[in-house]
């Protein structure tokens, strides 16, 4: 079987000969029953290849078809001018760069319309672009737009750039509604919805599909799906790595599965993820070999919320669907981004509880928070994750604290805000790194202890501080009775309490018992 990793191109997977899950269906839906659309999905889940499909469609290329579910479905096959702007590929650092790319696509419209640039303003040479070409066709136009906000999330943190931007792109969209007349369908994505940059206020008639139940699937490998295209797939896999098919199934469910994008969602896999675990026929974790986007390291960066709260209850569903302009709250980010989906919705209150998605995500996005939090846990060698963790396996406390204590000492500090909110997420970044043994916040009957570790042998309830003392830390060990569901285990336990100091952003004092 040929997987299209990376091929965002329709007609070149179907020429091909490449698998391709069938979505045509939601394509025909779409384009019968509404005008304008928007859909933000998180990156490398087939946006590209959805607006590609609908390229393909709209030119008329019904070869393109054959076996698929719109081949019945249409019957009148017409073809429409297509206008298919594409932001991505590039990085926007500077006012230029978005010229240039709005220049290039404009140029090559005006090639194919047959005219030369006639204005300076991109806005008013898109017009023109959509009125010739609906004079010289006798065709109303479509128009594809991708990754439409990819300047303003490069230009996070840079407002000045940002505003520039945001003007310019509302200016050439807005387009869009001016010419309502002349056009047969729109169509945005983009990771994130961008919601009080003002981007769509004249644009305020795009449908969003980001939460309709209808369309969750629309991007992305639903359970249905892996099951009716690559069984035999799943089958080779596991005999590549000695399991049962149902054990390889539940596997990729674990590592690549678990994408909500409403509440009555189908689990959805991540496709870039699985195609490639098929291919290669390994569990691995491919979604972060491509990196964390800058976006949503920059909004890490500002050290204004508790990386526990990430998997929350109570999220309303305005806060899912829109983007503030300071990128203040991460959580539509984060879940707009992928990081975060949907686990449940309670319909009395019309809110939202959010977790993980998979193994993948929650692992790759550990990796990606300890470049922010802990970048010398990376790269010196006596900061490894693991060096900590042997610490724990062969109950060297003292040699931990000793560790734990340097790595403070160390710290670059590129993390802005609050103290103990640094402190607090550093210790939640570093625990969650070491994997199984480690409980951040552990919930017990008479309180949540901050961190529990076990090991075959050893047991570390740890209680951490921020200017107090760590006999203070110890005894609340003792008044909460944190230790007491160890009382009858054999093996050892070590109670450790931690004073930080928010005045040198270091471990001040550490005692165990």
């Amino acid at each position: 079987m040929l997987y299209p990793i990376g091929i965002q191109n329709f007609e070149d997977i179907r020429e091909r000969g490449y698998v391709y899950v069938d979505k045509t269906d939601l394509v025909h839906r779409l384009v019968a029953t509404g005008k304008y659309y928007f859909l933000n999905r998180p990156r490398r889940f087939g946006k590209s290849l959805l607006v590609s499909t609908l390229e393909a469609y709209f030119q008329g290329k019904k070869e393109l078809f054959q076996g698929l579910a719109i081949e019945s479905l249409e019957k009148d096959w017409n073809t429409y001018p297509v206008l298919h702007l594409d932001l991505s590929g590039k990085t926007y650092n500077k006012a230029e760069d978005l010229e240039m790319t709005l220049d290039q696509h404009l140029s090559q419209w005006e090639k194919d319309c047959g005219i030369a640039a006639r204005y300076p303003e991109p806005d008013v040479r898109f017009k023109d672009v959509i009125d010739t070409a609906y004079e010289k066709t006798g065709k109303p136009v479509v128009v594809l737009i991708d990754e439409y906000e990819k300047p303003l999330l490069d230009s996070a943190g840079n407002e000045p750039l940002r505003e520039a931007f945001r003007s310019r792109l509302q200016g050439f969209y807005s387009v869009m509604k001016s010419r309502d007349g002349k056009l047969r369908f729109g169509f945005l994505t983009g990771v994130t919805k961008l919601g009080k940059l003002s981007i769509f206020s004249g644009l305020n008639n795009l449908k969003d599909l980001s939460m309709d139940h209808r369309y969750a699937d629309i991007c992305g490998i639903s359970e249905s799906d892996l099951h009716a295209y690559f069984d035999e797939s799943v089958q080779e896999m596991a005999s590549t790595n000695g399991m049962s098919k149902e054990e390889c199934y539940a596997k990729l469910k674990d590592y690549y599965d678990g994408y909500h994008f409403s509440e009555d969602s189908e689990d959805i896999y991540n496709p870039f993820s699985l195609l490639r675990a098929l291919d290669e026929q390994r569990f691995r974790d491919y979604w972060y070999e491509t990196g964390t986007p800058t976006f949503v390291v920059k909004a890490l960066k500002q050290g204004k919320f508790n990386l526990e709260d990430l998997t929350l209850e109570g999220v309303s569903a305005s806060t899912l669907s829109g983007v503030n302009a300071d990128d203040s709250d991460p959580i539509p980010v984060l879940y707009q981004s992928g990081y975060l989906t949907i686990q449940s919705y309670d319909e009395r209150w019309q809110s939202y509880t959010l977790k993980y998605p998979n193994r993948e995500v929650e692992r790759g996005f550990m990796e990606g928070l300890a470049n922010v939090y802990v970048p010398s846990a990376r790269y010196k060698r006596p900061f490894m994750v693991r060096r900590f963790v042997e610490d724990f396996e062969k109950g060297d406390a003292e040699g931990l604290m000793k560790r734990f204590e340097a790595f403070f000492a160390d710290a670059d500090y590129e993390i802005v805000g609050d103290a103990e909110l640094y402190f607090q997420n550093t210790m939640y970044v570093m625990t969650k790194l070491m994997g199984q043994y480690v409980e951040v916040e552990r919930r017990t009957s008479n309180g949540r202890m901050d961190i529990l570790v076990q090991t075959e042998k050893y047991i570390y309830v740890m209680e951490l501080k921020m200017d107090a003392s760590a006999d203070e830390a110890l005894q609340q060990i003792e008044t909460k009775g944190y230790a007491k569901p160890f009382a009858a285990d054999p093996r050892k336990l070590f109670r450790i309490g931690v004073n930080f100091s928010s005045a040198t952003r270091r471990i001040a004092e550490w005692k165990i018992q």
